[in-house]
């Protein structure tokens, strides 16, 4: 995700409208590996509308059709009805707060990396901040994105060569630093690490490092990383959010306006480029979130010059 500092415009949720539906529960265990428990039918919509002057970055999805995306103005959280395209404001934000990459818990715990060294766990039902972990420094750090892999969730932080962790659950105690090591090498003044998903074996990490374009496997025991080695495809320049399906991989290319599609081996060490999506809709669209046979992504218009008025979407494609 780019850029590491928020714009200072003020949302104003100009195309609010009430969420129908029932309580959202059974959500996927491990985001970016777990089935969607439907398909979207045909007539729900491909494209809705966020807040004008939302700045959004991140989206996360869970077994209910609905979906979370953060504000990078003040830190706010808006949920979409999948099914009708209506929204509304879940989470106000406020002053100082960020939110980033997101991702939804089982339990119905939504975990939002913070950018200023922070990272918050929120009741999806009611938008409710149920704690706050500090990370790390609020200067020097960009905590970007999320995932959650064991009893862990897990942050990745862009500006240095260490992912941080804290127990699932939603409440405090037990964070933990790991530095990446092996064959990491982290560069300066520009984003390193950045999306971030549980590896097909259940048991390591998957980063993507947005400049100059790799992905990592993480060994999250030790910190030791291994390139993966690409084939068809010499970077994954402007990588940001990742998702995962099987051993299908899923690279966000932001600035590209386009995803990469992966086939890794047995050891998610070596990937082969299987194809690209491309949509005329793309805006720089930097995370990702599948819901059955579609992945939902924010535009977030990094190329646009913001103000409250700037309007901002998320779109569908087909997998």
């Amino acid at each position: 995700m780019t850029p590491a500092h928020p714009h200072p415009t003020h949302p104003r949720p100009t195309r609010r409208a009430v969420l129908g539906g029932a309580a959202l529960a059974g959500l996927a265990v491990t985001a970016g590996a777990g089935p969607a428990s439907a398909t979207p039918k045909a007539t729900w919509p491909t494209e809705f509308p966020l807040p004008d002057g939302w700045l959004p970055e991140g989206i996360a999805i869970g077994s209910k059709p609905y979906a979370y995306m953060g504000s990078r103005a003040t830190g706010a959280i808006y949920r979409t009805d999948l099914r009708t395209g209506e929204g509304k404001i879940l989470f106000a934000g406020g002053t100082g707060l960020i939110s980033v990459g997101l991702k939804i818990d089982h339990d119905g715990l939504l975990y939002v990396a913070g950018n200023t060294g922070v990272a918050r766990v929120h009741d999806s039902r009611t938008g409710e901040l149920l704690v706050t972990h500090q990370l790390t420094g609020a200067t020097g750090h960009f905590v970007n994105d999320v995932t959650l892999l064991g009893d862990r969730a897990w942050f990745t932080d862009s500006r240095d060569a260490v992912l941080h962790s804290v127990p699932r659950g939603g409440k405090g105690g037990d964070i933990r630093a790991l530095p990446l090591t092996g064959d990491w090498t982290q560069l300066p003044d520009v984003n390193n690490a950045n999306g971030i998903v549980a590896a097909p074996d259940g048991r390591g990490l998957i980063v993507v490092k947005s400049s100059p374009g790799e992905l990592y496997n993480v060994n999250v025991k030790t910190g030791v990383t291994t390139k993966i080695t690409l084939v068809g495809q010499a970077d994954v320049v402007n990588g940001d959010g990742l998702w995962r399906l099987g051993r299908t991989l899923y690279v966000v290319q932001n600035r590209l306006n386009l995803i990469s599609v992966w086939d890794l081996d047995a050891t998610a060490t070596t990937a082969t480029l299987r194809k690209t999506i491309s949509d005329p809709r793309f805006d720089v669209p930097t995370t990702a979130a599948r819901f059955g046979d579609r992945l939902y992504l924010v535009n977030a218009r990094f190329t646009t010059t913001p103000t409250p008025e700037t309007p901002y979407n998320a779109v569908a494609v087909s997998l």
